[in-house]
């Protein structure tokens, strides 16, 4: 917007400019010239009386001499006059620089009249002789005298000129830098509120129509902020209430005695507790539950899945599953907290169980690499026929109990080390999740844009073929 109207300022001035200097340039010019012969005439004047009472040669050439220009003058007197003969005329006085026809015109005419001669001009001026006859004096006026004065006048317009383009495209940056400064603040108000910093607020100034902007933005970012104030304290609500069936629970599971059943019941319902704390204390304080780990933090991967696995496998040998654990056999440190990746497991592991029939074998593998850490969960079950709907928050995979919240744990988990989560088919015949997650600290990637990343090389293609049935 700023260069724009510095644009249609700079050529509405130079128009206008234009419009001026080049008809005013052409007056004084014509003035210079006007002036020049307006000269010639006097000093042509001033020799006419004379010329009027006598011809002879001394005399004219005293008047000429008194008149200072007998370099530039000369005087033609008729034939009969002076010592020339008969049908032509004599040049008496100075140096002739007219043609004899424009000197015979003029005689003839009895009118002042000028031509055009090397290194300027003549004025040819008429005058009547006492005896009747005309003599022509003839004025020499040289082009630096018709030219004098106008380069300098032309050299002042063009810096009056240029001074006025200057000054207006000055103002008119200055009326921009007012009109673009508003606006470039509510850019980065805008930026400053996607990128979660909701204390984001712009100034209510500069023209009208941004002024009414920028109150628009505020009111808008107020109503955001009371809006994500109202759903954390309604989360926070919710996952409260959730203690009372809870606190229920954990009286029954005391009560079932020993047993591994019993313990796993108990672990289940202390497992519970914690999550709805974690849910209630992220709501209050606003923050996000899978955040970027900071340098330092993080969890062993291998010991989560192990401990997640060891859970999971009392239900798969309740319901005659085979399952199988690779490469949890050596720490395997990963930018996440154990919290977070536990949730996203079992988030995973609860699918198997709840989609697919009693039997079907299941398999979790884990690989380090250089750069980032790859989980894969694959089962052998009848596998998910849209991917893409299945990665959707709240779509599902369309079957009963499915909401599709822990799908979207697990992304949301991956893209916050910039990696990123696929489906797609197992070596057991079912569907296999992989989660990607990076080791080199880049930036987490935002919801909704596509990562991208290199294909895994032949280590992790070979391992992905190793898998077995346990």
């Amino acid at each position: 917007m700023r260069w724009a109207l510095v644009k249609v300022c700079l050529a509405v001035t130079t128009m206008v400019v234009v419009a001026f200097a080049i008809p005013l340039g052409l007056v004084i010019k014509e003035m210079a010239r006007d002036r020049a012969f307006s000269g010639a005439e006097r000093e042509a004047a001033a020799v006419a009386p004379a010329l009027s009472i006598t011809t002879d040669r001394d005399q004219l050439e005293r008047v000429v001499a008194s008149a200072g220009s007998d370099a530039g003058m000369a005087v033609h007197l008729p034939a009969g006059d002076g010592t020339a003969g008969e049908g032509t005329a004599a040049v008496d006085l100075g140096r002739q620089r007219a043609a004899d026809a424009d000197i015979a015109t003029v005689r003839r005419l009895g009118r002042a009249s000028t031509s055009d001669v090397s290194g300027g001009s003549t004025l040819l001026q008429p005058v009547a002789l006492s005896s009747g006859e005309i003599a022509v004096v003839e004025v020499f006026v040289p082009e630096s005298e018709v030219t004098h004065g106008v380069a300098t006048a032309w050299a002042v317009l063009a810096a009056v000129g240029v001074a006025l383009v200057v000054g207006s495209v000055a103002v008119a940056d200055r009326l921009g830098v007012r009109m673009v400064r508003p606006a470039r603040r509510l850019v980065e108000g805008a930026h400053e509120l996607g990128e979660g910093r909701l204390g984001a607020r712009v100034p209510e100034d500069g023209p009208t129509e941004l002024r009414l902007a920028a109150v628009a933005f505020n009111s808008m970012a107020d109503q955001v902020v009371q809006l994500l104030a109202n759903e954390r304290e309604l989360a926070a609500d919710l996952s409260h209430r959730l203690r009372t069936p809870l606190t229920v629970l954990r009286l029954n599971a005391a009560s079932l005695g020993d047993g591994p059943a019993a313990e796993q019941t108990r672990e289940a319902v202390a497992q519970l507790e914690r999550e709805v704390d974690t849910i209630i204390r992220t709501a209050r304080d606003a923050k996000p539950q899978t955040a970027a780990a900071g340098p330092g933090a993080g969890c062993d991967a291998a010991e989560v899945v192990r401990e997640r696995m060891a859970f999971w496998s009392a239900l798969a040998e309740d319901e005659g599953r085979k399952w199988r654990v690779a490469g949890a056999d050596r720490p395997v440190r990963i930018p996440v907290a154990r919290a977070d990746l536990a949730a996203a497991l079992d988030a995973l592991l609860g699918n198997v169980f709840r989609h697919t029939a009693e039997g079907t074998a299941f398999a979790v593998d884990l690989h380090n690499g250089e750069d980032a850490v790859i989980v894969l969960v694959s089962d052998a079950g009848p596998g998910i026929p849209d991917p893409q709907a299945a990665m959707a928050r709240g779509r599902g995979s369309g079957t009963t109990g499915s909401t599709g919240l822990g799908l979207d744990i697990v992304r949301r988990l991956a893209e916050s080390t910039g990696g990123d989560v696929r489906i797609g088919s197992s070596v057991l015949g079912g569907t296999e999740v992989r989660i990607w997650i990076q080791l080199d600290g880049r930036e987490p990637v935002r919801r909704g844009h596509r990562v991208r990343r290199r294909r895994p090389g032949p280590l992790v293609s070979a391992f992905g073929r190793s898998r077995a049935h346990s």
